[in-house]
């Protein structure tokens, strides 16, 4: 990976964020803003007239989506170590179609692996601001031989 350091991994497929998977965020979340979960209010009063997805929804589909793109083959297990920079640029729309596309930001040694740093932009189909941008950090630790 680190050869890659620098370079765009690549563009997810169009992932469409409806209303059943905001509804089902805001359920195991506790989050039940109405701007989320309350269609007939969000028509007659948000701009655009349709509910929004959670910010916190856009940043966990990074993991699915970035999976999509690329793997780590050779590794043991990957956990998440968290994430810098974190920012909801444009309301993502129930109904829209996001993306994301990825870079390598950096890649650090550590104890039995490696620490990844990825930049991320969640695009929305049809507009020229992205939903958010992010960097994420993974941290794979290599294979090992059984004894």
């Amino acid at each position: 990976m680190q050869g890659y350091v620098g370079q765009l991994l690549g563009t997810s497929d169009w992932l469409e964020i409806d209303q059943a998977r905001i509804d089902a965020f805001a359920q195991v979340s506790g989050d039940d803003n109405w701007i989320h979960v309350d269609v007939e209010r969000a028509r007659r009063e948000l701009p655009g007239g349709k509910t929004i997805a959670h910010g916190l929804l856009t940043l966990s589909l990074v993991t699915f989506l970035g999976g999509k793109i690329c793997r780590v083959r050779q590794r043991s297990r990957g956990i998440n170590y968290g994430s810098n920079k974190v920012r909801f640029t444009a309301p993502v729309p129930c109904g829209a179609r996001i993306r994301l596309h990825r870079t390598l930001e950096a890649y650090d040694p550590v104890e039995g692996g490696a620490r990844l740093t990825f930049g991320n932009r969640i695009e929305i189909e049809g507009e020229a601001r992205p939903a958010m941008v992010a960097e994420t950090i993974s941290v794979m630790y290599a294979k090992t031989e059984p004894a």
